[in-house]
């Protein structure tokens, strides 16, 4: 393989990115692969004042990454593979899936108060529409806010906000950035679910480049990982979702008489929580396609039973409904 030329891999700006990126350059470089970082701005990071879900793009956090590795300018670009499209542009492929971290949501409050403790008419900030309505399934009377920022944004902002009671961060971008402190509770699942591929990185490479995929392979990739994030991501591309859609999903390896199966957990929830259709579907399986599958299966089971007509309502809403920001 030639290895004159380092790879060049690409990232968002954010603190989370760049610890997410440097890990990844840590793990080529102790594989013997030099690497150089080039930091790249995407439309979620450049739109920070308009809630998510009616910015109207599934790429929010990869467009510009995408276009500069089809472009040649990079080799490799590290995502939060949440952030990933189920649908990504012909000619990038996912080359590697790492080891996840902490799958969960953190709720984060003043004090370290609990889920319990939280008075009515609570204020919650996210900016994610599945947590929005997951909140809001279980506590019909929390009054949510939309928070848009990097972790330590949105953790001034708590801060800063006297009125606001907690808000809702993926544990894994806590504890990466060394804030599990921070953490007042890891929501519990039945609660709320997290987002598919929550908590694992990706790093994607041209199709055509064997270099990258084979660098990013021996360093990062993690199969147990990828087998439960590939069930996640066919779950959600069966279903049609993303940041605009309350999908969640979480594929977990378990051990049933000494053989390992995949678990995934499926939830579909409507805007206002006022209803949800939620399943569990478990399989042996050996590859990522066969893992997909599974994810096809849990959806198709679940959209006769209420998820389409959730779904529907969901994309027919003109307007998401949230309380602007302070």
């Amino acid at each position: 393989m030639n290895r004159s030329r380092p790879l060049r891999v690409g990232t968002r700006g954010s603190a989370l990115a760049l610890w997410q990126t440097e890990r990844v350059r840590a793990l080529l470089a102790n594989h013997g692969f030099e690497t150089e970082r080039i930091e790249i701005k995407t439309t979620g990071d450049v739109i920070t004042d308009v809630p998510l879900a009616q910015i109207g793009s599934r790429a929010l956090f990869t467009k510009q990454l995408d276009d500069a590795m089809l472009d040649g300018r990079i080799d490799v670009a590290v995502h939060s593979l949440k952030d990933l499209p189920t649908a990504l542009p012909d000619g990038i492929e996912i080359g590697a899936v790492g080891l996840r971290e902490d799958a969960y949501d953190a709720l984060v409050t003043r004090g370290g108060a609990q889920w319990e403790q939280l008075p009515q008419h609570a204020v919650v900030a996210t900016s994610s529409l599945r947590r929005r309505a997951q909140l809001l399934r279980a506590r019909s009377d929390l009054r949510i806010v939309e928070v848009r920022g990097n972790v330590d944004t949105r953790l001034a902002k708590l801060d800063r906000h006297a009125e606001w009671s907690a808000i809702i961060l993926a544990a894994a971008g806590l504890l990466r950035l060394g804030l599990g402190n921070r953490i007042s509770q890891r929501m519990p699942l039945d609660l709320m679910l997290p987002a598919p591929g929550q908590g694992a990185l990706a790093a994607t490479v041209r199709r055509d480049d064997a270099r990258a995929r084979e660098a990013v392979q021996r360093a990062l990739h993690d199969p147990s990982t990828a087998l439960a994030v590939a069930a996640e991501r066919g779950f959600l591309r069966r279903l049609e979702g993303g940041c605009q859609v309350p999908v969640a999903a979480l594929g977990e390896m378990i051990e049933d008489g000494g053989r390992s199966i995949l678990r995934l957990h499926g939830r579909i929830i409507a805007l206002a929580g006022e209803t949800s259709v939620g399943g569990t579907m478990m399989a042996r399986v050996d590859s990522p396609s066969a893992a997909e599958a599974l994810g096809v299966a849990l959806a198709e089971q679940l959209l006769p039973m209420g998820a389409a007509a959730i779904l529907r309502s969901v994309r027919e809403a003109a307007v998401v409904e949230a309380v602007p920001e302070p």
